[in-house]
């Protein structure tokens, strides 16, 4: 079955669901022909290899985590209904932002119907919204709304990347899952260390990744490892690592995570990294 060309919701150009590499969507890092990871080999052979860019575009074909593939492939065309005129990104998401971050902001994964439809992670959905409007409230993102890949947004001084790269089943990778993705995200903060001097972790899942991701660029985190907890911070060979909670509808709605609380929480990133 050949997959309905449907318009691009900002360029209303046309693509088909799952978007193949090279086709043009707004921000896709990957061209025809890019290095396919397609075992948890092929992610360590490939991740350790690559620079910024080069970990942006695998990352955005990786195929190492055969349920993580047919799940965000099989949303991306069967799609939520609210969203069915629309051409759903289908592949896994890359880091993105600033490529000398001072900030890092550290989350669980992409929504099926979030970043997994938009291209961009924490875009599309409640807590991206949430997330967003915070970052631009305290002066790290250009529009207080990030609604699709290619709609001018930018963040300044930070960038956000997820532990795991595609969209899982119920938004619970597995421990295999987690472990495959691994590289990418080590990859990512080894290549930023050096501007880096604050990751923001958002909820449990973020924070265990933050630190092994850090752990994995050399940096020493102490044994037993701190626990999470929002606002926790603990200092690690010049980078302060916070905890926030995941601004989850289930966080927000009831309040345990309110606007205050986030903006607070990355004024003072914006204070340790020594942003004015």
């Amino acid at each position: 079955m050949v997959e309905p060309l449907l318009p691009h919701p900002l360029t209303g150009e046309l693509f088909a669901s799952p978007v193949p590499p090279g086709t043009g969507w707004p921000e896709d890092p990957a061209a025809p022909g890019a290095s396919v990871a397609r075992s948890p080999g092929g992610v360590r052979r490939l991740a350790v290899a690559a620079d910024l860019a080069q970990v942006e575009e695998r990352v955005s074909v990786c195929s190492a985590c055969p349920r993580l593939v047919t799940w965000r492939q099989g949303v991306a065309r069967q799609k939520r209904a609210s969203f069915a005129d629309q051409p759903y990104w289908g592949r896994p998401i890359p880091g993105w932002g600033d490529p000398q971050p001072r900030v890092l902001i550290v989350g669980l994964a992409p929504a099926a119907n979030g970043g997994n439809r938009t291209g961009r992670v924490f875009t599309g959905d409640p807590s991206g919204d949430w997330l967003f409007a915070s970052l631009h409230r305290v002066g790290f993102a250009a529009r207080e709304r990030s609604d699709h890949a290619g709609d001018g947004q930018q963040l300044v001084g930070a960038r956000m990347v997820a532990r795991v790269r595609c969209a899982p089943p119920d938004n619970k990778p597995t421990p295999a899952e987690r472990d495959t993705c691994a590289p990418w995200i080590h990859r990512e903060v080894a290549l930023v260390r050096d501007s880096l001097r604050v990751v923001v972790a958002l909820g449990a899942f973020g924070w265990g990744g933050a630190l092994d991701a850090l752990a994995g660029a050399g940096v020493a985190v102490p044994r037993p490892r701190p626990k999470f907890g929002h606002g926790v911070e603990v200092e690690l060979d010049g980078v302060t690592l916070i905890g926030c909670f995941h601004p989850s509808p289930h966080n927000t709605f009831t309040g345990r995570l309110t606007e205050t609380m986030t903006d607070e929480l990355f004024t003072r990133a914006r204070a340790l990294a020594g942003l004015a």
